[in-house]
């Protein structure tokens, strides 16, 4: 950390690891400072116009969760997946829609989506122009994700 003309305290690329205590200036664009914008997945075909951040957790940081950004194109969506692990999900951009289990519900800004453990979902955002971002908050030791092949077992909609 380096404290600034203006006196606030700024997080330098070479200060980004471990768990020294650090800030991740937001920037106008919506991105943050020394976050790069990364692939949501490897290349597949389950999910499209997607990206992520990864704000804490990746460098070193010794949380027992990791905070990730996601935000969702127009007409993009994430995997339809389910895992064993639990996420809450707070969204900070635009409109879209969460699918859990065989419902779509339409989210915007503001509202907390918890998902429960092996519970199927997705996120997309179908037909807003402004992109569809939201803050995940995840287990940092969790289980893989899976792909849900059709609509899948559901406890929420059986």
């Amino acid at each position: 950390m380096i404290v600034s003309q203006n006196g606030t305290l700024e997080t330098t690329p070479e200060k980004m690891f471990g768990t020294t205590s650090k800030i991740f200036r937001a920037q106008e664009s919506g991105d943050w400072k020394h976050i790069p914008v990364e692939p949501y997945k490897k290349e597949s075909q389950t999910y499209r116009g997607m990206t992520r951040r990864e704000l804490v957790g990746k460098r070193g940081e010794k949380t027992s969760f990791h905070l990730r950004y996601f935000e969702i194109e127009k007409g993009g969506y994430s995997t339809y997946e389910h895992h064993q692990h639990e996420h809450v999900v707070y969204i900070t951009k635009g409109t879209g829609e969460v699918r859990l289990g065989c419902r779509y519900m339409t989210v915007g800004v503001g509202d907390v989506v918890y998902v429960g453990p092996d519970d199927a979902h997705q996120f997309l955002n179908p037909n807003s122009d402004e992109p569809f971002g939201f803050l995940c908050v995840v287990d940092a030791v969790r289980d893989r994700p899976r792909e849900v092949d059709g609509e899948g077992f559901c406890e929420i909609c059986e």
